[in-house]
C-alpha cells in the first residue's frame, strides 16, 4: 500500500503541503527530506541571486554521515578538503582522538556557497519549487493550514510554514516566540585572503601572540590562501561591513605586521551573541536552523546544527501531512532537538570564555589543555563538538537505543546506502521480523551477517535507534510509536 493513501486533509485548498522560509543550508535540506516523501515544497528566498563570497564552512562527522545516508556524500566530497577531526574545542591544538566511531571521522571543509547549491539543486531534484526574491511580510494560521503574505501582496496558502530565514527571522519574529539569552560582548573580524609571508614565519608568529591574544589565527588554505582571525576591538562602526584595511590594522596592532595580507576572498564580522527560541513550534508554523538559535561560529557548528534539524523534522512532518503520524510524533522535534541546541550554545559559551584574555579564563585554559591529554578528554570534547554523542531519550534500555547507528556492514553493502529514500529500517539477525502494515513507511534487511551485537533493531529516517529486541510485538508497538498506524 502507497502511503499517498494516507491523506488527512484534501490538497485542493492548498497550493503547496509546505512553505519553507529561507534557502540556506537548512531549508534547502528540510525541503529534500520532504520531498523524499512526496510532500509538495515551495521554499521561498528573500534573496534574488546566491551569496557571491566565498566562505569555507565545515562539515562535521554527524553531517557527513547524514549526506551519506541520503547519497549525496560522494558528490560534496568533489568540492570540499578533509581535515583532521581535531583542535575544534576553542582553537586548542590537539591531535584527533584515535578510532573515533564512525566511518567519516574527519572534518570536510567546502565553500558556503558550493553546499548551499549542492543541497538546493538535490532539493530541486526531487521535485521542490524554489523562488527567489521573495520575501515573507506576514502570515496568518487557522485550522487547516497557513495563508502567507509576500513581500509584494501576493498571497500563498499551505499546510505548513518553516521558518529557515536566519538569525533575524521574520518568520520567528511574526510568530511572536521569545529568542532570550545574551547580546554580543565582543566582536571579531574573520575572512580568507593571500599572504606573503612565508607559512614558516607566521606560524612562529601565530603561536607567540596566540599565548596572548585570542582569537587569533591565520591558517592556510594552500596556494597561499589563509583564513585570518582577529579581535575587532577598535574598529567601532559595526554597522559597516569591514575591509581590508580594517583587517590590516588590527594585525599590525597586535603583530607589529599585516603579513602582507591582500586579494580578500570574502571578510566579515561576527559577535557572540548567544540566544534560543523558547518553542520550535506553534501551531502550524515552525523553526529550525539559525531562526531557532544563534552562536558564535566558534568549532564550526552552527550549519551542522540547522542541517541537523531539518533532518529530524523532515520525516515527521511528513508523516503529518501524509497522515500517518502518531498525534505526538511532530512534537517530538522540539523535545529532542531543544536540548541539544542548548548543549551547543553552552559549549560554545564555555568557548569564547577560554578565548578571553583575562587571567583566570587563561588559567582554565591552560588546565584544559593539560587535560586534554588524555584521549577520554579530548575524545569526549570531540565527540560533543561532531555532534556524535547525541542520545536522545526514548525511554530505558540499552546505551545504543536512542543514539546514531555508525555505518556497518550489511549483505546488500553498506547500511547508509539503504536509507537514501529517508525510509525507517528494521535491520533483523534473526530472520524471524516483519514490517507487514508498516512496509510503505519502513524497510526490512533480514542479514544475520549485519555487523551488529544486538539481535535486532528500529532505525528512524533520521539514522537514530529507535528500538532494539527480538521480539515481534516489542516491534510492532514500536513502530506504531514512529510510524502511526499500520495500513489496511
Amino acid at each position: 500500500m502507497d502511503s499517498s493513501q494516507f491523506t488527512a486533509e484534501p490538497s485542493s485548498n492548498f497550493m503547496v503541503d509546505v512553505i519553507i522560509a529561507g534557502c540556506g543550508p537548512t531549508g534547502a535540506m528540510l525541503a529534500a527530506e520532504l520531498r523524499l516523501h512526496g510532500v509538495r515544497v515551495l521554499v521561498l528566498e528573500k534573496e534574488t541571486e546566491p551569496v557571491s563570497f566565498v566562505r569555507i564552512v565545515g562539515l562535521h562527522i554527524r553531517s557527513l554521515e547524514l549526506m551519506a545516508m541520503r547519497g549525496l556524500l560522494d558528490r560534496i566530497q568533489e568540492h570540499g578538503r578533509q581535515r583532521p577531526a581535531a583542535g575544534f574545542f576553542a582553537a586548542i591544538s590537539k591531535p584527533a582522538p584515535e578510532s573515533l566511531d564512525s566511518a567519516h571521522a574527519y572534518l570536510l571543509g567546502i565553500p558556503q556557497p558550493v553546499i548551499v547549491q549542492l543541497l538546493e539543486d538535490h532539493a530541486i531534484q526531487l521535485g521542490a519549487q524554489v523562488r527567489r526574491g521573495c520575501a515573507v511580510a506576514d502570515f496568518e494560521q487557522d485550522d487547516e493550514g497557513v495563508t502567507v503574505k509576500l513581500a509584494d501582496g501576493e498571497q500563498l496558502r499551505a499546510r505548513y510554514l518553516v521558518g529557515c530565514d536566519g538569525g533575524r527571522s521574520t518568520v520567528r519574529k511574526l510568530l511572536g516566540v521569545g529568542f532570550p539569552g545574551e547580546p554580543s560582548r565582543t566582536e571579531t573580524l574573520m575572512g580568507e585572503m593571500e599572504v606573503d609571508v612565508p607559512q614558516e614565519e607566521i606560524a612562529a608568529t601565530v603561536t607567540e601572540i596566540s599565548k596572548t591574544h585570542r582569537p587569533f589565527w591565520l591558517r592556510p588554505f594552500g596556494k597561499g590562501v589563509y583564513s585570518v582571525v582577529v579581535p575587532a576591538a577598535g574598529i567601532s562602526d559595526r554597522s559597516e561591513a569591514p575591509t581590508l584595511k580594517d583587517f590590516q590594522q588590527q594585525l599590525r596592532t597586535i603583530a607589529g605586521t599585516d603579513f602582507g595580507v591582500h586579494s580578500p576572498r570574502w571578510l566579515s564580522r561576527f559577535g557572540d551573541a548567544t540566544r534560543l527560541a523558547e518553542r520550535y513550534r506553534a501551531g502550524r508554523v515552525l523553526l529550525a536552523g539559525d531562526a531557532a538559535h544563534i552562536h558564535p561560529p566558534i568549532g564550526g557548528q552552527g550549519l551542522n546544527l540547522g542541517v541537523q534539524d531539518a533532518f529530524n523534522l523532515g520525516w515527521k512532518l511528513a508523516g503529518q501531512i501524509r497522515g500517518w503520524a502518531p498525534e505526538p510524533l511532530l512534537d517530538t522535534y522540539q523535545a529532542e532537538r531543544h536540548p541539544v541546541a542548548e548543549d551547543v550554545l553552552d559549549n560554545t559559551r564555555a568557548q569564547m570564555e577560554l578565548l578571553s584574555d583575562e587571567p583566570g579564563p587563561q588559567a582554565v585554559r591552560r588546565l584544559l589543555t593539560e587535560l586534554m591529554d588524555f584521549d577520554e578528554v579530548n575524545r569526549y570534547l570531540i565527540e560533543k563538538i561532531a555532534a556524535i554523542d547525541i542520545r536522545y531519550d526514548f525511554g530505558a534500555g540499552p546505551d545504543l537505543l536512542g543514539r546514531r547507528l555508525r555505518d556497518v556492514d550489511v549483505k546488500q553493502g553498506n547500511l547508509y546506502d539503504q536509507l537514501h529514500r529517508g525510509r525507517g529500517l528494521v535491520l533483523d539477525r534473526t530472520e524471524r521480523l516483519t514490517v507487514e502494515g508498516w512496509s510503505d513507511r519502513v524497510d526490512l534487511i533480514p542479514d544475520p551477517t549485519a555487523a551488529l551485537d544486538v539481535p535486532a533493531i528500529l532505525l528512524r529516517p533520521d539514522g537514530y535507534v529507535a528500538w532494539i529486541g527480538e521480539h515481534q510485538q516489542d516491534l510492532d508497538d514500536h513502530l506504531a510509536r514512529w510510524f502511526g498506524r499500520p495500513a489496511d
